[in-house]
């Protein structure tokens, strides 16, 4: 069915309806600003929730994610900022594929439809100046046939007058003559401008009216077309993210999936074991032997011993009761006897590390020094108050418990160590000078320390990964890739954008994560 046949007189509503429609389509386009507003305001509040509880570099909280269950959720907390990303995704792809389509749309229609109504307009002015000429020649006509008639009934009405001479009576036949003139001349000119009026009428309704009328339904019909193309464009853009959001929701199941009460119970020990025997059972102490002595021979007898015997015993005592005596006291009995720390484990050097402290211009003591200085040096006493108030702690860590002490002294070698192979590693061409000798004061034997310090062991394999572009690893501690290597990743991404990776056994470095594509080993995973 058609508007032009059917609607032929509906010009106004026809105008109403198409106005109606391109306000229904600024609707939904402000329907569609107003969710991509909420998306990306979405998508910020998640980003700050997720910067809010992320772990400050450098702070004690650091401490506490190497527990899988803190792991765990600071993965909940990275797969938090990839799903703010799809729904900043969401907010542009609505904005372009939706919003800045159908605003251009609504104004192609705008011009169409002023366009066609303006025709329109223009064929009715059209028609009705026609219908006014027809109609003045109409009462033209009419006009002249009734004077023409008057004229004839008043030459008549001479004519028949006796009394009327013959010139009036000529007069009044010329004047009713020329007045049926007029009549005929109207008649004629009304039958021309009729038969032309009904012609344009009929071109009017049956071919100008119908086609600006087709032309306004095809545009109705387009923009219903339209809109039901963009709703459909708006479910694809949610359908489009639901993969990635249900890959970021996975890793969040995952993460939950790995955690491992046994495991995090266990560090708890290790973060916190002293090292220290529990104490013993209390002896007693016989303070009614000076009220049973009596003045004789045996009560002389081995004075001395008794009490030595009883200091002992005294001594003894105190000794087991250390979680019970006063904290100043307690320190002192903290104190374990000064051992060496062990030797520097063989592990990979320290430029290895990205974004690692750039050795000194200029050095002014060499590091075996400060080594050797930190190896021989005796503990010192410290008072619990001055630590309690927050006092700088010793170097070697004289206030910790035994358990503790040995694994900060095993972290300080480490650090020496690595700066020491650092200044190596920045000494190619052998301006690194210090005396053989010194070297190997540096090297102390296993024996010389805690037995149950172990060598580091190099890091295990934990995956593969591939070479997306070729990398320089122009800078310290990064190792040269070229695209489409496979090679092996040894410590995942913590957090910077790099991860360490191994070419074989003696080359290894950092690349940045972005560069490779990681497949990570299943049980590395679990672990």
């Amino acid at each position: 069915m058609s508007w032009g046949t059917e609607l032929w007189d509906q010009f106004d509503n026809l105008e109403k309806h198409t106005q109606w429609g391109i306000e229904v389509l600024e609707k939904y386009i402000k329907f569609v600003k107003e969710r991509t507003e909420i998306e990306i305001n979405y998508a910020k509040q998640l980003r700050n929730l997720s910067k809010k509880y992320q772990t400050k570099k450098n702070s004690k909280e650091e401490d506490e994610f190497k527990y899988t269950s803190c792991k765990a959720f600071q993965t909940t907390l990275n797969e938090m900022n990839d799903y703010a990303g799809q729904h900043e995704l969401i907010s542009e792809n609505m904005s372009s594929q939706i919003t800045a389509e159908l605003t251009r749309f609504v104004q192609e229609l705008k011009q169409e439809r002023k366009s066609n109504f303006h025709e329109g307009r223009k064929a009715q002015q059209h028609i009705e100046t026609c219908w006014k000429q027809l109609e003045s020649s109409k009462r033209r006509f009419e006009r002249d046939c009734k004077e023409a008639d008057r004229a004839q009934q008043y030459f008549e009405k001479m004519d028949a007058d006796i009394n009327v001479t013959k010139a009036d009576v000529e007069k009044a036949r010329q004047q009713a003559q020329i007045r049926h003139q007029m009549a005929d001349d109207s008649k004629g000119d009304y039958s021309s401008v009729l038969q032309k009026f009904n012609c344009e009428q009929h071109d009017h309704y049956f071919t100008h009216i119908p086609s600006i009328y087709q032309k306004l339904q095809d545009m109705e019909e387009r923009r219903i077309g339209r809109l039901g193309e963009s709703l459909k464009t708006y479910a694809e853009i949610d359908r489009q993210v639901i993969p990635i959001i249900g890959k970021c929701l996975d890793e969040i199941t995952k993460s939950a999936e790995s955690i491992n009460q046994k495991q995090d119970s266990h560090m708890v020990i290790e973060a916190y074991k002293s090292g220290f025997e529990p104490p013993g059972d209390i002896d007693f102490e016989d303070f009614t032997q000076s009220i049973k002595r009596t003045v004789s021979d045996t009560s002389l007898t081995n004075p001395k011993t008794d009490g030595k015997s009883d200091l002992k015993l005294s001594s003894k005592s105190r000794g087991k009761l250390w979680p019970f005596i006063k904290k100043n006291k307690l320190m002192s009995l903290l104190t374990s006897p000064h051992q060496p720390p062990p030797p520097p484990p063989s592990s990979t050097s320290p430029s290895a590390l990205p974004n690692g402290p750039q050795s000194p211009k200029q050095q002014k003591e060499p590091l075996s020094h400060r080594f050797n200085d930190f190896m021989t040096s005796k503990p010192k006493m410290h008072c619990f108050r001055s630590l309690k108030r927050g006092g700088a702690t010793p170097e070697d860590f004289s206030n910790l418990p035994p358990e503790q002490r040995r694994k900060k002294l095993q972290q300080k070698v480490d650090e020496l160590n690595k700066d020491i192979q650092k200044e190596i590693d920045q000494s190619p061409d052998g301006s690194y000078t210090e005396d053989h000798s010194q070297e190997t004061e540096v090297k102390v034997t296993p024996t010389e320390f805690d037995d149950d310090f172990d060598e580091e062991e190099p890091l295990p394999t934990i995956g593969t990964c591939k070479a997306l572009y070729p990398f320089d690893g122009e800078n310290e501690g990064t190792i040269s890739v070229t695209e489409g290597e496979i090679l092996s990743v040894i410590e995942e991404d913590k957090g910077d954008g790099w991860t360490r990776i191994r070419r074989s056994e003696e080359e290894e470095g950092y690349v940045p994560t972005s560069y490779i594509e990681v497949y990570l080993d299943r049980n590395a995973k679990d672990s």
